[in-house]
């Protein structure tokens, strides 16, 4: 796919994905989504990268839906009736799904506006890192539509009902202080030292063992399992980190009292 609102590099086992559509703050459009999706399926394929950065390009991370076009349910014409969910069951909800079901850990650095849907992808990092001037904020109550992309589901969880509510509710911003201070990021960085500090984050994710990546489902996983499920996914998938060449290799290095090195297997 040529891409036209999503750039892609690679190095040394990380993947930065960058959200670059300045002139609309990075609005996520389906046409943007669909870049997204192809990009991350990409990635889940190939074995030479072990961590990925979602970022956006100029002074937003992701202004939220479209508005203007591209965005969910989008008739034609101005008085044509709109479904304003059927491009969430479409295309938003599967790339959601495949960010929570990504086989490598996720860092998302959050620059600028991180707003309605944006938002939610930015809360789908398994690290989450943003810049001092950073802001959440569920803007739907403006437009007179529902949280969506996972939000409702997300935000409950990581801050508690009482903040959900007052943050979808009121629709009011969210700082990066604010967040940190809330437990929704990890980390409230100066804006400058932003992809620096992802990128020290995806580095120490990208040189760790496979594990990892059986951690974050495991994780991901709690959300909704009961005590004894959990319980028994942990040990079967302890079973199988018992089983790789990183477990093997992490023993070695403790024996012989040395830094292991991981090959992500």
């Amino acid at each position: 796919m040529d891409y036209q609102k999503v750039k892609l590099s690679t190095a040394d086992k990380i993947a930065t994905v960058t959200l670059s559509d300045p002139a609309t703050m990075n609005a996520a459009g389906i046409d943007l989504v669909v870049e997204l999706a192809d990009v991350f399926g990409r990635l889940a394929e190939d074995d030479e990268v072990r961590a990925v950065i979602l970022t956006g390009e100029g002074r937003g991370f992701c202004s939220g839906a479209n508005l203007s076009g591209g965005r969910p349910g989008a008739g034609e014409g101005d008085n044509a009736p709109r479904d304003s969910g059927s491009g969430l069951k479409t295309h938003y909800n599967p790339f959601v799904t495949l960010m929570r079901d990504f086989p490598k850990p996720i860092v998302t650095a959050v620059n600028g506006a991180a707003a309605g849907v944006g938002c939610s992808l930015a809360l789908m990092g398994d690290i989450i890192v943003a810049g001092e001037s950073a802001y959440f904020l569920q803007a739907f109550r403006r437009i007179g539509l529902v949280p969506d992309g996972g939000s409702t589901y997300l935000l409950p969880r990581m801050i508690g009902r009482a903040r959900a509510m007052e943050m979808t509710l009121l629709g009011e911003r969210v700082s990066a202080a604010q967040a940190l201070e809330w437990g929704m990021i990890n980390r409230c960085v100066p804006d400058a030292d932003l992809i620096a500090e992802a990128t020290k984050m995806a580095r120490a994710l990208a040189d760790g063992p496979g594990s990892l990546t059986l951690t974050r489902k495991l994780i991901w996983r709690s959300l909704d399992s009961e005590w004894a499920d959990q319980l028994e996914a942990e040990a079967d998938t302890q079973s199988v980190a018992g089983r790789s060449a990183d477990f093997a290799e992490g023993v070695r290095a403790f024996l012989e009292k040395r830094p292991a090195q991981f090959v992500g297997r």
